[in-house]
């Protein structure tokens, strides 16, 4: 089993396969639209638009998990991202993180980078860095400014 085995829903409910990833460095993304981190969207939009021509990718999903702070539809989601912080990269379908209904490529995700206080996603925004042959190298936490990334991300590309 690796990242690539998983196929996830876009924004818009198209499946899209993580293989269509193969070869990219990926920084995949639990986010909200109401969340005290949400204005990371514009370093995630500013590492993006640097990075994409060189092999990056960010994978961003939406999540309602943490104190309702991603309530809207996918729809909802999309608007609000691309009209307050212009996101051009995949935005996928809201999904859950942690427990019974989470997502198989969170469970996958965690079982590759926990931290010292377990596996569990905490909050929204934690990013997990994955190297272009599919490896999970690294996991931040959500107070992680994504331009604090940025030097890892090169490193990999």
């Amino acid at each position: 089993m690796d990242i690539y085995n998983f196929t996830m829903k876009d924004i818009t409910g198209k499946d899209v396969s993580l293989a269509d990833f193969k070869n990219k460095v990926l920084l995949i993304v639990n986010t909200a639209t109401g969340c005290g981190f949400t204005p990371q969207y514009d370093g995630l939009e500013a590492l993006y638009k640097k990075y994409r021509d060189k092999g990056f990718e960010i994978l961003d999903f939406p999540c309602n998990q943490f104190k309702n702070q991603a309530p809207e539809t996918n729809a909802e989601i999309a608007s609000i991202c691309k009209l307050r912080f212009d996101v051009t990269f995949r935005q996928f379908s809201k999904i859950e993180v942690n427990g019974n209904n989470e997502a198989p490529l969170y469970t996958y995700l965690k079982s590759q980078k926990s931290t010292p206080l377990g596996k569990n996603i905490k909050w929204n925004f934690t990013k997990f860095l994955v190297n272009r042959d599919g490896t999970v190298i690294d996991r931040f936490a959500p107070a992680v400014k994504p331009e604090e990334i940025e030097k890892y991300i090169v490193s990999l590309l």
